[in-house]
C-alpha cells in the first residue's frame, strides 16, 4: 500500500491473486495508456481505520502522468475519509489502478469468461475450511429481481474432518460461482455439464467422477 496524510491507497494486486474469478483489473498494456482525462478507479482507505468503511473505491480524472505514477483529482464524494476531500490532487501508483474510463471512450478488452451466475453452496466452503467434494446441477430457480441468473449448480463439503452439524449450522449460502471457484476451482473443467448432472470427488488424488443413476 501506499500512504498520504490521512489516507492510504491499497495495493489491489494481492486482492486479485486471491480472488481471480472475481476480481478483474486492467492490463498492463492498458494501464502504461493512461493519459490526461482518462479516469482511473482507486481503493483508498482513511487512517486511522474508519470504524464504517474498510476501504473505498474512488474514481479520479488525470491530470498528468510519468512513468510510474499518476496525477490525479478525485471526484468521487468519500464516504468516510476526511483527508481526501472531493477535489483533492493526489499522485496514484500506476500499479494502484483497478479500473479505466478512456476518455475517447474505447472500452476495456474483456479480459475472459467471468462466474458471476449464482449457486447453493455449502458455506463452510466459503470460509476455506472445506473442499467442494460434490456437485449437482438441477433446474434453475428463478429470481426476477436477481441481476445474474441461478446457475443451477449445487455445490456441497467434503465432511473429512468435521461433522454433519458443523456444516449444517453455517448453512447454504447464495452466491456467484466465482466465489466459490476463488476457495476451490478444482471442479471448473465440470462447469458447463448439462442439468442432470452429479459428479464425485474421489480418492486422495482429488479426481472427480460422475454419479450414475
Amino acid at each position: 500500500m501506499w500512504t498520504g496524510p490521512g489516507y492510504e491507497i491499497r495495493d489491489p494486486r494481492p486482492i486479485a491473486a486471491s480472488a481471480p474469478y472475481t476480481f478483474f483489473m486492467p492490463s498492463e498494456a492498458e494501464v502504461g495508456s493512461i493519459g490526461l482525462d482518462d479516469w482511473i478507479q482507486v481503493i483508498i482507505a482513511a487512517v486511522p481505520p474508519s470504524a464504517k468503511w474498510e476501504a473505498e473505491r474512488l474514481w479520479f480524472a488525470v491530470t498528468s502522468t510519468s512513468d510510474e505514477a499518476i496525477k490525479a483529482r478525485l471526484e468521487s464524494e468519500p464516504r468516510d475519509i476526511g483527508a481526501l476531500p472531493k477535489g483533492s490532487v493526489i499522485a496514484v501508483p500506476r500499479a494502484a489502478v483497478i479500473d479505466v474510463i478512456f476518455k475517447d471512450g474505447r472500452p476495456l478488452p474483456p479480459g475472459g469468461r467471468q462466474y458471476w451466475d449464482r449457486c447453493f453452496v455449502d458455506a463452510i466452503v466459503l470460509r476455506r475450511r472445506q473442499k467442494v467434494d460434490y456437485i449437482y446441477r438441477e433446474e434453475p430457480e428463478g429470481r426476477e429481481a436477481d441481476r445474474d441468473p441461478d446457475s443451477g449448480w449445487r455445490i456441497r463439503a467434503s465432511q473429512e474432518g468435521v461433522t454433519a452439524k458443523e456444516i449444517e449450522e453455517l448453512g447454504v449460502e447464495y452466491v456467484a460461482l466465482g466465489k466459490v471457484l476463488n476457495v476451490d476451482d478444482s471442479w471448473l473443467h465440470l462447469i458447463d455439464a448439462p442439468v442432470g448432472s452429479r459428479f464425485f470427488r474421489e480418492g486422495t488424488a482429488g479426481k472427480w467422477s460422475a454419479e450414475t443413476p
